[in-house]
């Protein structure tokens, strides 16, 4: 049965543990046109002000004070002039610390994952709950460690080797999410 997850459950500094734990989660849009369900695929950590590749690197900014909330809040920004990028904050409040959706079921790229779940900056700042029209569920699906693929992240050579090269972009085969696989 599925369960939504609530903001609470995002409040760890453990922001690798948690960008992993969203692996297997469902990912839930509703609109007017009806409800939309994919489960998460791939995701990035960003952590805090110390991690060159985060938003929060250069501190407090208009862009990044959502990134400053307690975690469970959808940060949503503009990249490259062109796609909307959707994150959940995670961490406890001042720690600005954020998870990349990058895939959710067949939906391969951040990008193409905003665009057909028409999610934009309208949702920047709201609750990851069902009122605010996306949120999570937890279906019961485990996603066992070792069928995890970890890699660096993408596109974040500017901040420089050692932030780029981190291993903490995530992805899990959805034939392989299930112990049972």
């Amino acid at each position: 049965m599925a369960r939504v997850i609530t903001p609470a459950e995002f409040q760890s500094e453990d922001t690798i543990a948690l960008a992993r734990s969203l692996l297997g989660k469902a990912l839930v849009r509703t609109t007017d046109r009806g409800r939309m369900e994919y489960l998460i695929t791939e995701v990035e950590a960003y952590d805090g002000e110390s991690d060159l590749a985060c938003h929060a690197s250069k501190g407090r900014t208009k862009r990044t004070e959502i990134m400053y909330q307690a975690g469970g809040v959808w940060y949503v920004y503009l990249c490259y002039g062109i796609h909307e990028m959707v994150n959940l904050v995670v961490g406890p409040k001042n720690y600005p610390a954020a998870v990349l959706i990058r895939g959710a079921g067949e939906l391969i790229g951040p990008g193409r994952l905003t665009k057909r779940l028409q999610i934009d900056r309208k949702l920047n700042g709201a609750a990851a709950l069902p009122e605010s029209g996306l949120h999570l569920e937890d279906l019961g699906i485990e996603v066992l460690r070792n069928r995890i693929k970890t890699s660096p992240r993408i596109g974040v050579d500017y901040a420089g080797p050692l932030w780029a090269k981190k291993p903490w972009r995530f992805q899990c085969d959805l034939g392989k999410l299930t112990s049972g696989s």
